[in-house]
């Protein structure tokens, strides 16, 4: 029998989405935290026009793409790099920057990649407490170990939708040690940008890391392309374990044209918002706990596991998904991205029925 590498034999599958609705059940997700509208008109135009040089390989430089990047976030194009998905950017940098001999950290709550991403590299993979969903700056700082490489944080925060202040992620930089990356995943920056509280600066610093990707705010997911911003050090090392010519032809010219069409990207936040904070009051009204998010999906908890799992069978069995949330360690939680209106009134009215049967 043919056996992989002990590290992949003992690791589980990245959890995906189950979206399987029950026959005769329309299938309604809100389980992958995707826009709630196509791209911009630019950028599906754009898309269609470069497959008519589908036969050439895309830039590996993406000169264009990095070009406009730069002029947007006032960041060095040098600096720039750019991925298949910012999933590719963290799978990449965990395999730079650890291994077998040292320890990636994250906050208990995070992003689930991370732990993937560290199992790839075959680094430890260590969590700090949060409280109450809010990723603690101080339990991070105590759970620095001699070992540790990597630290990585999201902000805005997956599964939580709870946001660090640029005050307490520059006290982390500043109490980690100098040969510890701190790498910032902002994959929902865009949802909190108008907080005006910018980290690329500290990338200067030559320590820190910053990414975001075009899969949410810009409504890209499924051309896969995230980018970040690196210290001209730590982006040549990267590069020698990216794959070239990694960003197809499409993603990139759709992503290039979205980024000409700021308007319309301000509009998917502002509508993504306005209908995320009518649900959630909505959601809070009939009973439930859904702490504030700063993204384009809410947290729900329910009193325990048992609840989360009774009611996320009631959905599924009407053909509605939200995403379990056992496997970033909160098993008494679902997830559900801001869709559509007719959806989220239909989320709202399950969830609704439910917690009226469940009341004593």
């Amino acid at each position: 029998m043919i056996r992989s590498v002990s590290h992949v034999a003992t690791m589980s599958p990245y959890a995906l989405a189950q979206l399987n609705a029950p026959e005769g059940k329309l299938l309604i997700s809100l389980a992958q935290n995707e826009s709630l509208r196509p791209p911009s008109p630019y950028a599906i135009k754009a898309a269609a026009k470069a497959l008519e040089e589908a036969h050439l390989y895309p830039d590996p430089e993406w000169k264009k793409l990095r070009a406009i990047l730069s002029d947007i976030h006032k960041v060095p194009e040098e600096s720039i790099l750019c991925g298949s998905g910012s999933m590719q950017l963290i799978r990449v940098l965990a395999q730079a920057y650890s291994d077998e001999q040292n320890a990636v950290l994250a906050p208990a709550h995070a992003y689930p990649f991370f732990q993937t991403a560290a199992q790839m590299a075959r680094a430890r993979f260590d969590i700090a407490a949060e409280e109450n969903g809010q990723v603690s700056i101080d339990a991070l700082a105590r759970a620095i170990r001699p070992d540790t490489r990597i630290v990585f944080v999201a902000n805005p925060g997956n599964p939580t939708g709870t946001r660090i202040p640029r005050a307490e992620l520059v006290r982390l930089r500043e109490c980690l040690p100098q040969d510890v990356l701190l790498v910032i995943d902002e994959a929902y920056g865009e949802f909190a940008d108008h907080l005006s509280e910018s980290m690329f600066d500290l990338v200067q610093r030559g320590d820190t890391v910053v990414l975001r990707t075009f899969s949410k705010a810009y409504g890209l997911a499924g051309m896969r392309v995230g980018w970040g911003v690196f210290p001209c050090k730590i982006a040549a090392e990267v590069r020698k374990v990216m794959t070239p010519n990694n960003i197809s032809l499409a993603g990139q010219a759709a992503a290039t044209a979205a980024l000409t069409d700021q308007t319309y990207m301000r509009q998917t936040c502002d509508l993504t918002v306005a209908s995320r904070d009518g649900f959630r009051d909505r959601l809070l009204e009939a009973g439930f706990d859904v702490p504030e998010s700063y993204t384009n999906f809410v947290l729900i908890r329910m009193p325990n596991a048992e609840a989360a799992r009774r009611v996320d069978q009631a959905l599924r069995d009407n053909g509605l998904f939200l995403r379990p949330q056992g496997g970033a360690g909160l098993g008494n939680c679902l997830r559900a991205t801001i869709g559509n209106t007719n959806d989220l009134d239909t989320a709202a009215r399950l969830l609704e029925r439910w917690i009226r049967k469940e009341k004593p």
